[in-house]
């Protein structure tokens, strides 16, 4: 089973196993993988200690040891109550002897087990080369607007009236700014961002538009594929939404609540600024937060920091692109709800 061939039927696997160690697991994988590895971190470590200190030969018989009783091990942990329908697809780095020794044991038993040909990084290739054309299949509608528009509540109702929706801030678990990382998560890893953003794309439909927030070059600390800014600029049309000042503060300060309970948080954020802003300007932002004024901090962040960005940003972009203005009265869900179903109609 190669790369391809599996990426083109998914669903017809009942489980896709990943038995790669826990870190090799964590910074990527297929789409509904899970991890049943057959050498953990540190297992792996001995035996490649064992291959480059002593010699192969000695490595592979550690390697054997150890692969033996974690397949066992699995074994009674997972696959005991599976009946022999089971569908399993196996894979780990190259699609060697790590899956090849797990995929054996399946077959034995009696299970129909494919191995992927070429392993995970077989899988890679694929995601790197189709992200270079999978984004101009589709006619993309690039929303934007100011900081605090609602851009990414406008999204979510775009989906709820059945819209195709690419909401790139929740594949990267950032909002894209200085401020963006999101309470209680970590952003992954760029491999793993290229394969959720990957993963999206194959579920749409090219003969419907795909409707996505505008975004910079990087979201975070990842970087968006060069092929879906290439495709915002080609074959998409944009879609302004405008909401007034007031409103957008009020949306930002519930949004943001979770600095209000972590001052020194933001406040170590904002210094970030003071080479573009000055001195002088984050102090001021500073004691704001500290003293709890957040209307005032809110606008004067807006007004002097994200707006200018954003205009100086876009610029280019709604000059070459046709454009749309979508005006909101606020940012409440029916109001939103009601944009939505204009746009998609």
């Amino acid at each position: 089973m190669t790369a391809a061939e599996a990426m083109a039927a998914p669903t017809g696997y009942d489980s896709v196993i990943d038995v790669r160690s826990p870190s090799e697991f964590a910074e990527d994988r297929l789409p509904g993988a899970v991890n049943w590895p057959v050498l953990d971190d540190a297992e792996r470590a001995e035996v490649g200690t064992i291959y480059t200190q002593v010699s192969t030969f000695e490595a592979r018989k550690r390697g054997a040891a150890i692969v033996s009783r974690n397949i066992a091990r699995h074994i009674d942990e997972h696959v005991a109550g599976l009946d022999r329908d089971w569908r399993p697809l196996v894979y780990c780095w190259r699609g060697g002897q790590r899956s090849g020794s797990f995929a054996i044991v399946l077959a034995q038993i009696g299970f129909r087990v494919r191995q992927l040909q070429g392993g995970y990084k077989a899988y890679r290739a694929v995601v790197r080369n189709e992200l270079e054309t999978l984004p101009g299949r589709y006619d993309w509608r690039v929303i934007g607007g100011r900081t605090g528009s609602g851009k990414t509540r406008l999204l979510a109702a775009l989906a709820a009236e059945g819209a195709q929706v690419l909401d790139l801030e929740a594949l990267a678990a950032h909002r894209g700014s200085v401020l963006g990382d999101l309470p209680g998560q970590t952003q992954p890893s760029q491999k793993e961002f290229d394969s959720r953003v990957w993963h999206a794309l194959h579920g749409f439909d090219p003969a419907r538009p795909v409707f996505v927030e505008r975004e910079s070059r990087r979201i975070g600390r990842l970087q968006l594929p060069d092929a879906v800014l290439e495709a915002w600029q080609q074959r998409s049309r944009a879609i302004q939404v405008e909401l007034g000042l007031s409103e957008r503060v009020a949306l930002l300060t519930e949004e943001y609540a979770f600095f209000t309970r972590d001052v020194a948080a933001l406040n170590e954020r904002l210094q970030a600024l003071t080479e573009l802003r000055g001195k002088a300007t984050v102090t001021r932002w500073q004691s704001l937060a500290e003293s709890g004024d957040w209307p005032t901090l809110v606008a004067e962040l807006m007004q002097q920091h994200y707006d200018p960005l954003y205009d100086r940003a876009t610029r280019a972009f709604t000059e070459t692109a046709s454009v749309e203005t979508v005006m909101l009265n606020d940012a409440q869900p029916g109001t939103l709800a009601h944009a939505a179903r204009q746009l998609v109609g």
